[in-house]
């Protein structure tokens, strides 16, 4: 039997971070996170790319630049979309799912989704750095454990 695990060592790892500035009060704090958890791990300040975004909906985009560029092992994708009045969460939310989970499958490159789904601002925020921790800290460690695993596979069924 074969068992593959990823390890979060950051060493000589680059990470792109994608972050929407809509909400900026949250994904702030995420991309704190974030970048601790790099720092914390090993990951050099300088091997790092930060990029920010209008909102959820561009992160793809911007992702998928990253992810071809071949200058990040792992993009760490960082939103909040918080629920109003209108049908407009649900799309920004759902679309910005589907199109970050398409960026990862199509490049191989481990594309983290850490965009905040919640009812209000202070559910967010509580996800932020708050009684529930920091989803940025852990989107980090997940892109480096992803990175990791991702060099331990053969590369088959990239498109692009």
């Amino acid at each position: 039997m074969s068992v593959l695990r990823g390890d979060a060592r950051g060493g000589a790892r680059r990470v792109g971070i994608v972050v929407a500035r809509f909400n900026e009060a949250v994904t702030t704090k995420l991309l704190e996170g974030a970048l601790a958890a790099l720092s914390h791990h090993g990951v050099p300040e300088d091997a790092v790319t930060v990029v920010w975004v209008p909102g959820a909906f561009e992160i793809a985009m911007v992702a998928e630049r990253l992810a071809r560029s071949a200058t990040v092992d792992a993009v760490v994708c960082l939103g909040a979309v918080i629920r109003g009045e209108t049908a407009h969460f649900d799309l920004v939310a759902g679309e910005a799912a589907r199109g970050i989970a398409e960026v990862g499958r199509s490049t191989g490159v481990p594309c983290i989704f850490e965009v905040l789904a919640t009812d209000t601002l202070e559910d967010a925020l509580a996800r932020a750095g708050g009684p529930h921790g920091n989803k940025g800290w852990e989107a980090a460690v997940a892109g480096l454990e992803m990175a990791s695993i991702a060099e331990q596979l053969p590369v088959v069924g990239v498109t692009g």
